[in-house]
């Protein structure tokens, strides 16, 4: 073959390439943005980074955003001014049902699942020094922080703190200003609600004594019964703090996509986080459990498509078609 011609083949084989390329990236944004929730808290440290891999992976402009957590990000994701969001299965079937306070009546169907990220564990920490060891400890009128307004524990801790019999002062704010106002001495307690270890909890017990309060087997069973919530246990190795396994609840969290974006942006997203583990154990080390074999734990949205289509090739995932958007 002639040079001439050796030349002409590459090029044409190039030039098919970018074009196949291009067809694959049609209708894809050029930059993107990640609800995730307060600084300080988990929903950030794991959004920001899945963030920040997906846009290096892929190319394009990205990043973690500051929310108010899973109610706000329902909304976010559901009207496409972020086109990413993660949110906790409560949270989302409120939303669905048109109860998020943020637009009562509003049905957010145009939020869909993306992929499985962690469980979300409710624990309680405070002082050592306050003699709190126990939600029985709790003295009457006990100031108490519960993360920022309409975040997953700001939603659901209240009500589980009035369940188990708790007088209280409700409390809001960013995880990190609140750790600082209960070693201030200005809460007597932090209802935390945000995958293990939540760095707020990590930053307070390397600064001073603290207490990480598990609930009894009664009080668990209460809060089952009552609340869209499981059996979970925080492991002794989570916080230096803890002797042995704490006993807790947890609710699952799940990255979310506005259901308009591209089929093939969306599975290639969900590529890029499912596909390597460890990198994502990296960025926090709830991403433990961001595996494949999760798909099942959404029983509240529907699918994106682009998303359904990666957990139906790579994960044997069975998902009904009126499971998935436009299905």
């Amino acid at each position: 073959m002639k040079l001439s011609q050796m030349m002409s083949a590459v090029a044409l084989v190039a030039l098919t390439a970018t074009a196949a390329g291009a067809q694959d990236r049609e209708g894809w944004p050029e930059s993107f943005t990640v609800g995730t929730a307060s600084q300080g808290g988990t929903y950030f440290a794991y959004g920001s980074g899945w963030a920040n891999l997906v846009a290096e992976e892929l190319g394009l402009s990205g990043g973690g955003e500051v929310t108010g957590g899973p109610m706000q990000n329902m909304a976010l994701v559901h009207t496409g001014e972020a086109a990413f969001g993660m949110t906790t299965m409560g949270p989302a079937a409120e939303s669905i049902a048109g109860t998020n306070p943020i637009a009562p009546g509003l049905e957010m169907t145009n939020a869909c699942a993306m992929f499985p990220m962690y469980q979300t564990p409710f624990s309680v920490t405070a002082l050592s020094s306050s003699g709190i060891g126990s939600i029985a400890d709790i003295p009457a009128g006990a100031k108490i922080g519960f993360g920022p307004a309409g975040s997953t524990s700001d939603t659901y801790f209240p009500r589980m703190m009035e369940t188990l019999g708790v007088d209280f002062e409700r409390r809001n704010g960013g995880w990190s200003d609140l750790g600082g106002q209960l070693q201030d001495g200005l809460l007597d307690v932090i209802a935390f609600a945000a995958g293990v270890p939540v760095p707020a909890v990590s930053q307070l017990e390397v600064q001073t004594d603290i207490n990480i309060i598990e609930f009894t087997e009664e009080e668990q069973a209460q809060i089952m019964e009552a609340f869209p919530v499981s059996e979970f246990t925080i492991g002794a190795d989570t916080y230096t703090t803890l002797e042995s396994d704490a006993r807790s609840v947890s609710m699952w969290n799940f990255a979310i996509a506005n259901c308009d974006l591209p089929e093939s942006f969306v599975n290639a997203v969900v590529d890029v986080v499912m596909s390597d583990n460890e990198r994502m154990v990296n960025i926090h080390r709830a991403a433990a459990s961001t595996v494949p074999e999760n798909w099942d734990k959404n029983k509240v949205m529907k699918w994106h498509p682009g998303a359904a289509k990666w957990f139906m090739g790579n994960a044997g995932a069975d998902i009904p078609a009126d499971m998935i958007h436009g299905g």
